[in-house]
């Protein structure tokens, strides 16, 4: 088996050694040991750091990332959990998709205020409605996650 030490999985993983160095402290990676001074570290860490990595881009913390790996350090991921962010991404890429054409709207629309523009009032009251449904939303997506974690979701 070859192991790798600290400097080549920060030059592999472009994660700094320092953060590999938390990433240690907090549990979320394992050092094999040391030769000299150098943390040494199975090859399969580099898997694991690009999982890490995934979850951080996906909006996972990394206290939500450490409980997606189970004792034995192999990936438990509970699917309702990222079926629950894919929603998340999904309502996110909607609101930026009516952002992105109001601010094209604005920056192209020929009428002399943007308020006496109908299309312009049109897009500004989709927007807000989206959002009010989206904050609902995640309060109620938020709360059915906690009662999941301590146990109170009924099946």
């Amino acid at each position: 088996m070859k192991f790798l030490d600290i400097g080549k999985v920060a030059e592999h993983s472009g994660v700094p050694p320092s953060t590999l160095r938390y990433y240690e402290e907090i549990g979320l990676i394992r050092s094999l040991g040391r030769h000299g001074l150098r943390r040494q570290f199975d090859g399969d860490v580099l898997l694991k750091l690009s999982l890490i990595g995934l979850g951080k881009a996906a909006g996972f913390s990394l206290t939500e990332i450490a409980g997606m790996f189970g004792r034995d350090g192999r990936p438990d991921i509970p699917r309702a959990q990222l079926h629950a962010r894919a929603d998340e991404l999904e309502r996110q890429i909607r609101d930026l998709r009516m952002l992105r054409d109001a601010l094209r709207h604005v920056a192209d629309c020929p009428a002399p205020t943007h308020l006496e523009c109908p299309s312009f009032r049109k897009l500004l009251k989709s927007t807000t409605r989206g959002r009010a449904v989206d904050h609902s939303h995640r309060r109620s997506t938020s709360a059915a996650v906690t009662r999941k974690r301590s146990g109170r979701e009924s099946l």
